[in-house]
């Protein structure tokens, strides 16, 4: 019963629906899969969340360029993003699009009438520069050369908005933060938070006119004439999508009464996540997240992601030509989980050869064609372990020690290496038991050969039915296959003496170089 496992919430940030997902969007769907796929595999009761911010600008604006409605735009591009997200194996219970679920508008209304109770709503009128790219105002210290992060020009707005008392929650923002009770993972972005918020936080405007909305966005309750600002609705999502209008029992569970209540963000959005969101949500009386995980940008082959460049790629294209798990491997094993890193298809396909055709798709391969040739297909019981099961086995035991603490600690990286050790160890042990001189030491009648490679063929099934059950955050649609071959219903069920093996198939065939230097070019 889910009534007695604790709740783990973890959610996506909802990207912009005003173009197509590229391969930074990929990276935080698997990042956010592989965690919610691995506190599952610790027995937690998970929800994942992910959606689509539709009220932004930039959706406008982009459907007006188009010569077609909003919602025509946003009805179009998100199943895009639904797309990337199966693809990738995504595992998420619910996506929330905020430009037209119900839900979304109740929860929002609700939220804002909470801030409203608690004075920090008020009215006043205002003139900034907006950056439309970032949907937020800047101040002329923060631009760069005049421009907007985007290197585009801010855009002067003068109107009358609703704005919020984010200054009240400057002293209680920072004591949360320091005392990691909202935990921001890596440190270097909870050092940037703090120390932004040490410089003095200022009230923001959380609404605009309908007529700058172009009429889309959701209406401030009571004052039809604006809507609310993006961000405030935007941030929402994550508890509107649980049913708050309502307090429905998914918020109940994964919300209120969650352990950990997490998201996966973007280090251009952490300042909205973790100072306004919070801010917003102690204003209202909520619960804050536990924990915001940050991570960084892709750069294509050194250069910055361009349309004009033609290095723009749709994850979903990635995939049908190189497959979900190596995709996911590559963004897991390759990029750091908090910090910039470089996609590249000829580095994707090295990996892919390296660590999964040759490294573990090998192993798999050898251990089902031993079993079949030397036992009939069937796992036989170990005999007496000696020195080299001892070692592996105790080096099995300390892998999925450390790999369990590093993905708690949202290192998926440093995880997946962990892992890699014991494939890597268990290709030397197949290299060191040698089981093929064992099988002709049998044949010539050799009885203590016979139950040596009894343990050695038991020893490695079980060894790899373990990295099977370790990767399966990072690999899916793999381990599911290695558990298949090894005559196992799931990754969970270990293999046993007595159970049968199917006949190998390649679960990782080698891609050719050249292909790939094709596709990369």
């Amino acid at each position: 019963m889910t009534a007695n496992r604790p709740a783990y919430f973890i959610s996506t940030s909802i990207p912009y629906v005003n173009a197509r997902p590229h391969v930074g969007h990929a990276l935080e769907y698997v990042q956010t899969d592989a965690y919610a796929r691995f506190h599952r595999l610790l027995g937690e009761d998970v929800y994942f969340l992910s959606g689509s911010d539709e009220n932004s600008l930039k959706n406008v604006q982009a459907a007006e360029a188009e010569g077609i409605t909003t919602r025509a735009l946003v009805d179009r591009n998100v199943t895009y993003f639904e797309e990337a997200l199966a693809v990738l194996h995504g595992s998420n219970d619910g996506f929330i699009r905020t430009g037209v679920d119900p839900i979304h508008f109740a929860g929002a209304e609700k939220l804002w009438k909470a801030m409203e109770a608690g004075g920090d709503v008020y009215k006043k009128r205002y003139s900034g520069l907006y950056c439309v790219g970032e949907e937020a105002f800047f101040g002329e210290d923060e631009l760069v050369n005049g421009l907007c992060p985007d290197r585009r020009p801010p855009v002067l707005v003068e109107e009358e908005n609703y704005f919020f008392r984010l200054s009240r929650y400057q002293d209680e923002l920072h004591r949360l933060i320091t005392n990691n009770e909202l935990k921001i993972v890596p440190d270097t972005r909870r050092n940037e938070v703090l120390r932004f918020i040490e410089r003095g936080l200022e009230d923001f405007s959380i609404s605009r006119s309908q007529e700058r909305a172009r009429g889309w966005g959701v209406p401030v309750p009571g004052d039809p004439s604006q809507v609310m600002y993006v961000w405030v609705d935007a941030l929402a999502n994550y508890i509107t999508a649980l049913d708050y209008a309502q307090e429905g029992e998914l918020y109940q569970r994964y919300w209120v009464n969650a352990a950990r209540r997490v998201h996966e963000i973007g280090k251009n959005i952490v300042r909205f996540h973790a100072i306004y969101w919070p801010a917003m949500l102690l204003s209202a009386g909520l619960p804050l997240p536990t924990h915001i995980v940050v991570h960084g940008f892709l750069t294509i082959d050194g250069e910055k992601m361009s349309k004009s460049l033609g290095n723009v790629f749709d994850p979903t294209d990635v995939v049908s030509e190189y497959g979900a798990d190596a995709v996911r491997y590559y963004l897991l094993r390759e990029i750091s989980p908090g910090g910039d890193g470089d996609f590249s298809l000829r580095r994707l396909t090295e990996r892919y050869n390296s660590d999964l055709a040759n490294d573990l798709g090998n192993l798999v391969n050898r251990t089902v064609s031993m079993i079949n040739r030397y036992r009939e297909g069937v796992v036989p019981a170990a005999d007496e372990p000696g020195e080299l099961e001892a070692s592996l086995n105790a080096l099995s035991d300390n892998v999925a020690t450390r790999a369990t603490e590093l993905m708690s600690a949202y290192e998926p990286q440093q995880a997946l290496a962990a892992i890699w050790e014991l494939v890597t160890a268990t290709n030397t042990y197949v290299e060191q038991a040698a089981p093929w001189v064992l099988a002709r030491a049998v044949r010539d009648g050799d009885e203590s050969a016979d139950a040596r490679l009894d343990t050695v063929l038991a020893t490695l099934a079980k060894t790899v039915g373990r990295i099977a059950w370790l990767l399966q955050p990072y690999l899916p649609a793999a381990t599911a296959e290695i558990a298949r071959q090894l005559g196992s219903a799931t990754p969970e069920q270990q293999p046993v003496a007595g159970q049968r093996v199917t006949q190998p198939s390649p679960i990782f065939p080698r891609i050719e170089v050249e292909e790939a230097v094709t596709a990369d070019d």
